[in-house]
């Protein structure tokens, strides 16, 4: 495969993951606020809600691999384009259950599980669009293509609450069925895109792109290096924190219902797509314009415990934030908690990476990204249900969780050395003994 091709094939993977990311970011924000509303029976309210923001993560995190043992027998083509007719179906299901059309309010609810796991499992062939640029580039810019994944990402959770705001009259008192089918038409729109402009990729050369839901012989050979598993303990600590937050957050700044009490903020619908998309761009700035130019300068673990940090701090805020009913104090926490995820995420990764041995880092970066998931679908589970019980309490969790992050983080950087260390550092006592 020339240059000019492979070119072409990931400017159009990037563009169709792009759009796609589009309709995902423009329907997240909103979900929790909208099935809020349609739910009725109070009774387990947090436990349904957290249920059906953990299914989206706990979808993905089943058919990943599921899709990927696909791409490698068919083609990654085929799969991509099953993804985005997926994605295109259960959008527009996502829209249909929010319209008047349905007029019970247990069938909304039962339609919006049905899109939200349909969502995570044609989702979850984000990772055949990994395989593609892996079978579409060089070893030697590999880090460069699977960037592009990162960027589609970070556009996407950027411009669709922007996208979300446009689709949301201010005035709105009802959730309104547009973004569910803005984004269908997105996904559709990156269906016909990858149908007359992405090319197959796959060859008999092509790396495998299935694994396990989860490689317990991964892991095993991750927690055989020193410090591995402190590493992947952490990451699951801080993502659990995360996801606490972030899926509460649309709860709370909507303001009191039904099921949700004294929360002292009234944010409507489009305000909600516009909070999520003050923290996509503080997320982009902060990442592409600090971490990047940090990063070299400054050790993983020092960048990682800055992170952590200002977490605690920025948790520390939005309950301030709550107990003074101030909307600035809010978006002030916002960017601390979003600044601190941007440095800590990809460094404690970093670590993770520089401490694995070349040959078996493939499998031990899928740990982490296993260990990520994980984490996610029980912090997406467990946040809404501790909104019930005080309003303040996910934030206390999370600020809890991240100061043990912070003391796994010191422990982990004086306990182990990058793999390459440890090596020179062998290679100098055989020298020496010679």
């Amino acid at each position: 495969m020339t240059d000019e091709p492979r070119k072409g094939s990931l400017l159009v993977i990037f563009l169709t993951v792009f759009i796609d990311l589009l309709g995902f970011g423009l329907v997240l924000p909103l979900l929790p606020a909208y099935a809020d509303h349609f739910l009725e029976n109070s009774a387990n309210a947090g436990l349904q809600l957290g249920l059906l923001m953990a299914s989206f993560s706990a979808m993905q995190f089943v058919f990943a691999p599921f899709w990927g043992k696909l791409s490698d027998k068919h083609g990654r083509r085929p799969i991509i384009m099953v993804g985005l007719a997926g994605s295109v179906v259960f959008y527009t299901l996502f829209g249909l259950a929010t319209t008047r059309l349905v007029t019970d309010s247990s069938t909304t609810m039962l339609l919006l599980y049905v899109s939200r796991i349909g969502a995570g499992i044609f989702g979850a062939t984000i990772s055949t669009a990994q395989a593609y640029i892996a079978d579409t580039t060089t070893p030697e810019k590999r880090a460069k293509g699977m960037a592009l994944i990162g960027m589609a990402f970070g556009a996407g959770f950027t411009f669709g609450p922007l996208l979300g705001m446009v689709a949301m009259s201010e005035e709105a008192t009802r959730p309104s069925a547009w973004p569910g089918f803005i984004a269908a038409i997105l996904s559709f729109v990156a269906l016909l895109l990858a149908f007359r402009k992405l090319p197959e990729s796959r060859t008999e050369k092509s790396d495998v792109a299935g694994h396990k839901v989860f490689d317990l012989a991964g892991l095993k050979q991750a927690l055989s290096i020193p410090s591995i598993g402190l590493i992947l303990l952490t990451i699951f600590v801080c993502i659990f924190s995360f996801a606490n937050f972030e899926t509460t957050l649309s709860l709370l700044i909507k303001g009191e219902t039904n099921h949700f009490q004294g929360s002292p903020f009234n944010f409507s619908y489009r305000g909600i797509c516009g909070t999520f998309a003050f923290i996509g761009i503080t997320l982009s700035l902060v990442q592409g314009g600090i971490v990047r130019r940090m990063a070299g300068k400054r050790s993983d673990s020092s960048l990682a415990m800055t992170g952590a940090i200002l977490e605690i701090i920025g948790f520390t805020v939005m309950t301030v934030a709550i107990d003074k009913e101030s909307d600035g104090l809010l978006f002030t926490a916002l960017g601390i908690v979003v600044t601190g995820f941007s440095f800590m995420q990809p460094s404690l990764n970093a670590m993770l990476s520089r401490r694995s041995d070349p040959a078996r880092q493939g499998a031990i970066m899928g740990v982490g990204q296993s260990v990520s998931s994980l984490a996610r679908i029980i912090g997406s589970g467990i946040g809404i249900p501790l909104l019930t019980v005080q309003i303040k309490m996910p934030y206390y969790v999370a600020t809890g969780l991240m100061v043990l992050g912070v003391l796994l983080i010191i422990t982990a950087a004086r306990r182990g050395k990058d793999f390459i260390n440890i090596a020179s550092d062998a290679s100098t006592d055989e020298l020496t003994t010679a």
